[in-house]
């Protein structure tokens, strides 16, 4: 027997050690008002690309890049205009070539919608998984999603 999946347990924002604010916009919200499913992808690209991109803060080596290979979203809750969210984001596990991520949408203190992307390290010449290396993890330590144990 399976033992339950915890997936449904609602996420706290003090888990996600990486965080952004952002507004909600009005070009946000579907015909029903509220915001729209699509949308959140995006909030959860810039929690991702905000944080992998920062030249401040380190640079991958030259020649690799980063590529989503996968993105899984649970709406918990409506959105509306106008407002403001805190994304959240923080390292789930490594691959040998990928990055799982945990992230959040939370708006007024509510968790909005939370998700899992996996991103993989690519050669970009070849465009095939390249593997992480231990410069690459280390810089993702301070990003470790509450409850998570530090990778060497």
């Amino acid at each position: 027997m399976n033992a339950p999946a915890n997936s449904d347990s609602t996420p706290r924002l003090e888990d996600f050690p990486y965080r952004l604010a952002d507004n909600v916009r009005f070009a946000d919200l579907d015909p029903n008002g509220h915001v729209n499913n699509a949308v959140y992808a995006t909030y959860f690209e810039t929690g991702r690309v905000t944080l992998m991109k920062d030249k401040t803060y380190w640079q991958l080596p030259e020649g690799l890049t980063w590529i989503m290979v996968r993105l899984d979203i649970h709406f918990r809750a409506e959105l509306h205009w106008p407002g403001t969210i805190e994304m959240g984001l923080g390292v789930a596990k490594f691959g040998r070539t990928s990055v799982t991520f945990d992230q959040v949408v939370f708006s007024n203190e509510r968790c909005v919608a939370s998700a899992q992307s996996v991103t993989v390290l690519i050669d970009q010449a070849t465009r095939k998984p390249t593997p992480l290396t231990p410069e690459i993890i280390a810089k993702f330590q301070p990003w470790l999603r509450r409850g998570m144990a530090q990778q060497d």
